[in-house]
């Protein structure tokens, strides 16, 4: 066998082996030749030294061969499931970015969980990574309790940067947090900006519609426009570079991050003060504010459940993400799309990401998603009791304490098989 061998076939004295041409084609009967250069199977032959040099020569060549290819094929899955997410790496600024004082640009180097794109606007607005810090913790612990009475619950959250294939992959679930991340960095960015924090921006300012005839224009309204000028920047850099991950994986996170956004611009209302002499309300000034997080986080959740599954296919001129199924309407501006369909995550899992829902706690009474039959996948729970202690009877002293009594009190709660 020639060393440094780049492909084609092997030319060995009395013996012509050529190698698989894919790696997945299992290695065949062992030959070995025979005198007459004939190749015939070791079963029932009798071994020589020449046959046996040859014989375990080849058995050599495939099992680096075979190694050479399993590891290709793992370097790129590792490669394309980093790619596909790196855009949300930044949700990993939890574990060390409270730390990080963000007042020099070193301070970008510090961390490896921004995007090279990322890690320039940090360089230029170093202002706003308490707030990209501040979203990257509301974000992982608003999934969490957004869909801690599902089966799958967003616990997977906490490992960022390092992703599980639930989010790794294009699934409904990572449609989910991508849109929840694009929301809640443009929120932090405009409510920061609002409670002056931020130097480079200021309150909204008054809104283009006409007053009412009860109120004015006033107060300072959280600056959306800035949060998503700037948030948008951060979180779609990554997604606009060719190198991250396929053009579908592209699009789709794109699409998903605007779809974030659209909620968070429609959860804007109006807020009012009174003024007025003892209370009265003779005057009242209005801005515009957003809605808390909770809010968006059930919108974007109804927006999961009723996500559509494309695909990746030309139309016209271009690849755009069409719905899968073609009797399906195009895919519209609002509604999440995903690429991979997800497990049903009754069983633990590490190749899909899902880690089952033994042990989790159930409602026995419920017929919603947490109920004890749809969250256990039919498995059946098992019930224990809990004696729990907490304050009661409450009562205020004048001036100033409060006393309470100890109560305890027993609960029943249910466990999934």
């Amino acid at each position: 066998m020639r060393r440094g061998y780049r492909g084609g076939d092997i030319r060995l004295p009395g013996v012509e082996i050529t190698p698989p041409v894919a790696c997945s084609i299992g290695i065949p009967p062992d030959p070995i030749p025979d005198r007459r250069g004939k190749l015939k199977t070791i079963t029932g032959y009798s071994r020589n030294r020449l046959e046996l040099y040859f014989y375990f020569r080849q058995r050599i060549y495939y099992f680096f061969f075979t190694m050479k290819c399993g590891m290709d094929l793992f370097l790129v899955t590792f490669i394309v499931n980093a790619n596909c997410c790196a855009a949300i790496y930044w949700l990993g600024l939890t574990v060390k970015g409270s730390s990080v004082g963000w007042n020099q640009t070193h301070h970008c180097k510090l961390l490896d969980w921004l995007a090279p794109d990322q890690s320039q606007l940090c360089r230029r607005n170093l202002e706003l990574m308490h707030s990209i810090v501040q979203a990257a913790k509301l974000t992982k612990n608003t999934c969490q309790n957004t869909f801690n009475d599902m089966r799958w619950n967003c616990s997977s959250v906490e490992k960022a940067p390092r992703f599980t294939p639930d989010l790794a992959k294009g699934t409904r679930e990572s449609a989910f947090v991508f849109s929840l991340a694009a929301a809640l960095v443009s929120h932090s960015i405009a409510r920061a900006c609002s409670s002056g924090e931020l130097p480079s921006c200021s309150c909204a300012p008054a809104p283009a519609e006409q007053a009412g005839p009860d109120f004015i224009w006033g107060g300072c309204g959280d600056n959306l426009r800035y949060g998503l000028q700037m948030g948008s920047a951060f979180s779609d850099a990554p997604m606009r570079n060719s190198r991250t991950g396929s053009q579908a994986f592209r699009l789709m996170h794109l699409h998903n991050n605007a779809v974030g956004r659209q909620a968070l611009i429609d959860a804007q209302e109006t807020k009012c003060k009174c003024h007025g002499v003892s209370g009265s309300c003779s005057v009242k000034t209005c801005w515009k504010g957003l809605h808390d997080i909770n809010h968006i986080a059930m919108d974007l959740k109804s927006k999961y459940l009723s996500a559509t599954k494309v695909i990746h296919r030309h139309v016209g001129t271009r690849k755009q993400l069409v719905p899968r199924e073609l009797n399906v309407r195009p895919v519209r501006e609002s509604e999440l799309v995903y690429l991979v369909s997800s497990p049903d995550y009754c069983t633990h899992n590490e190749k899909h990401g899902s880690l089952g829902t033994q042990d989790r706690q159930c409602n026995k009474t419920s017929n919603d998603s947490g109920s004890c039959n749809l969250m256990c996948c039919g498995r059946g729970y098992n019930a224990y009791t809990e004696r729990i202690v907490e304050r009661c009877q409450c009562k205020y002293h004048w001036c100033c304490y409060v006393t309470c009594k100890r109560c305890e009190r027993t609960v029943e709660r249910y466990i999934c098989k």
